[in-house]
């Protein structure tokens, strides 16, 4: 079994942290999390990205930009590496 195939369970506490994660599993990672916060009545959550280049807040964006369970997101504020969702 490699890096790639393990399960890991994640807390749906309305926080994910996208530190922890490599790049490439973002594209399937942040709308299933979405997905299971909603299941668990979450309705507004934070998605912590990191300030950086913005090439992982664009990536994220870009997610929830096409995730029909999205209202609206903005950014936590303007020194903080997260945004804010709301969800349906």
């Amino acid at each position: 079994m490699t890096d790639r195939d393990r399960v890991v369970k994640l807390p749906i506490d309305g926080t994910l942290d996208l530190h922890t994660f490599s790049p490439r599993d973002v594209g399937t990672l942040v709308p299933e999390w979405l997905d299971e916060c909603r299941a668990h009545g979450l309705r507004e959550v934070r998605i912590i990205h990191g300030k950086g280049t913005g090439a992982l807040r664009r990536t994220v964006h870009a997610l929830l930009d096409r995730h029909d369970d999205v209202i609206e997101y903005q950014l936590a504020g303007p020194n903080w590496g997260a945004t804010i969702v709301l969800l349906r």
